[in-house]
């Protein structure tokens, strides 16, 4: 609603004085305090839930407004793990540790910029994908590529302690045994459900970032480079105030380095009605959702099915419902 009420900001900060936003370390000391910040908030809600006489409903409302920390934690990690010092990367993954998401740290800088919009993306919604069965593909495919890139990274067996899927699981061990001894192991239920919820924040936002947005595949075989129009875009404010500018996800793509506070609007690629968490809600209902998206989805590609990630298992549906021209052998999933 504060997005809707608040409005979007389309601007850009100009070219010449992106240097000095980049060099600005007070954008860089925000991120850095959440970290301790957001791990105690985490523990503070597990103790709280432990030694105060909560009923179920009350249980429910601490796992979801933590799990949202937990979310938020994943946003910062998400920027902190895309910047090339020691201290950022090393905070990445400590504040990625609480949820048991270190992974996403390995997974989502190797693998997801990688392969975004393409059909061996787990990361990537499909069109005609729910929310529902996009988490039952993203959550686990998201785990076998870490694993998987870390195995081809150190040439050998992935159990070695420069594993970075294993560092920040050492950390999770680490925080979740504590919290069991100190408060009891009954705790751990809702550490889990916290951890899930907070994951599935991303979830949430790997669903409507690149929906159904499909970059062509070369003569080689490889994947055109990932272009801003790959992704979703929003510039409502109230969220990207939250988020450090997550929204403005196409530039991120394009340009991965790019620190929050200097990303770029276009006027040209494909562009969310809401912010986030408007489209979060939106996403829960199906139906309602390929009913906003789906035409938006269609203009963003000009009508043109070789420029859309299909849910294969509704791929024909989908071409019927919407007229579209068969695409050719090897345009799509």
């Amino acid at each position: 609603m504060l997005d809707a009420i608040v409005g979007e900001d389309r601007t850009n900060p100009p070219e010449d004085a992106v240097p000095g936003l980049e060099a600005d370390h007070y954008y860089r000391w925000i991120t850095y305090a959440l970290v301790p910040v957001m791990w105690v908030c985490i523990i503070f809600a597990t103790w709280f839930v432990a030694t105060q006489p909560l009923p179920a409903h009350a249980v429910l409302a601490v796992i979801i407004s933590t799990g949202m920390m937990g979310g938020f934690c994943i946003n910062v990690g998400h920027e902190l793990g895309h910047k090339r010092t020691f201290l950022e990367q090393t905070l990445a993954k400590l504040v990625l540790a609480p949820t048991a998401y270190g992974h996403f740290y390995v997974e989502h800088n190797r693998g997801h910029h990688r392969d975004v919009a393409t059909p061996t993306d787990p990361a990537s919604a499909r069109m005609g994908e729910s929310i529902y069965a996009f988490v039952c593909r993203e959550m686990p495919g998201a785990w076998r590529r870490a694993w998987a890139l870390e195995r081809q990274r150190l040439g050998g067996s992935p159990w070695h302690w420069r594993n970075e899927v294993l560092q920040p699981l050492a950390l999770t061990a680490l925080l979740w045994t504590g919290l069991a001894v100190w408060l009891g192991p009954q705790i751990l239920g809702f550490v889990l459900a916290m951890a899930f919820w907070g994951n599935f924040q991303l979830t949430l936002a790997n669903y409507i970032e690149h929906y159904g947005l499909l970059r062509r595949v070369a003569d080689n075989g490889k994947p055109e480079p990932c272009k801003p129009h790959h992704s979703w875009n929003s510039n409502h404010m109230v969220t990207n105030w939250m988020l450090f500018h997550l929204q403005r996800h196409s530039d991120h793509h394009a340009h991965a380095a790019r620190r929050y506070q200097s990303l770029r609007n276009f006027a040209d690629v494909p562009t969310l009605p809401n912010g986030y968490f408007g489209m979060f809600l939106l996403a829960y209902f199906p139906p309602l959702f390929f009913k906003v998206m789906n035409p938006r989805l269609l203009q963003a590609v000009d009508g043109d099915p070789e420029k859309i990630n299909f849910q294969p298992s509704r791929r024909e549906r989908l071409l019927r419902e919407y007229a579209l021209h068969r695409p050719r052998e090897g345009g799509g999933p």
